[in-house]
């Protein structure tokens, strides 16, 4: 599940990335507006955290342009410190499908995050399927011919990740990218050593499917293992 976080205040935006990573989400962060919106241009978010106080344009802009310009509309849920009825009122009338008053519990935003894509209507994706390899990415459970693949929370995002391309490669770049987040540093081997162990889980469990490595470009899954 990928997240698109908007929230000026630095310490605010990693503390929730932070905790969203951890729990296995992919999630993008920004301070400004118009970055969060071109992200959009080349990602699909499943939903969206946003901040009304921004530093470049006001949140509900950014709203009115999301359901404007993105073709998914993914759900967005206001975070903001403005308390009054009149802004928790507007904001639900302006498009938003929660509104979230600050301070408040992290455990919260989540439950309610996942209340809001358990509404009927709201697009839910399917679980992906390569070979005998499928990834539900509500549950991030991943199989082998039925039977349960586990996988560490950053294995899993790995997969995620190269099961959508379908055998197509995945540039390294754009997969730490959506792994780790835009403003994250990753080290040199992190990657690498997420690709290995999920390579040996997938032989293992005597999957057909194997990840193969394209020096310099990137990696993608192949039908008959690695080459």
């Amino acid at each position: 599940m990928r997240l698109l976080i908007i929230e000026d205040h630095p310490a605010m935006r990693d503390i929730i990335a932070g905790y969203f990573r951890e729990r296995g989400f992919a999630a993008d962060a920004f301070a400004r507006g118009e970055d969060a919106l071109a992200a959009t241009a080349t990602t699909a978010y499943d939903a969206v955290v946003l901040d009304l106080g921004l530093p470049d344009m006001d949140g509900m802009d950014v709203l009115r342009r999301l359901r404007a310009e993105t073709a998914n509309r993914p759900p967005a849920l206001i975070v903001t410190a403005r308390d009054r009825i009149e802004d928790r009122v507007g904001g639900l009338n302006g498009g938003a499908d929660d509104y979230i008053v600050k301070p408040f519990d992290l455990a919260e935003l989540e439950a309610r995050i996942r209340a809001v894509l358990r509404r009927p209507g709201v697009r839910r994706e399917a679980a992906y399927r390569y070979g005998d390899v499928s990834f539900d990415p509500a549950s991030r459970t991943a199989q082998v011919a039925d039977k349960a693949l586990e996988l560490s929370r950053r294995e899993a995002s790995v997969l995620e990740e190269l099961i959508r391309a379908r055998g197509r490669i995945v540039v390294k770049d754009m997969l730490e990218d959506r792994l780790y987040g835009f403003e994250q540093q990753v080290s040199g081997n992190a990657l690498e050593a997420a690709i290995s162990r999920l390579r040996r889980k997938l032989a293992d469990a005597g999957s057909a499917v194997g990840v193969d490595v394209n020096r310099g470009v990137g990696y993608r899954l192949k039908i008959g293992g690695p080459s």
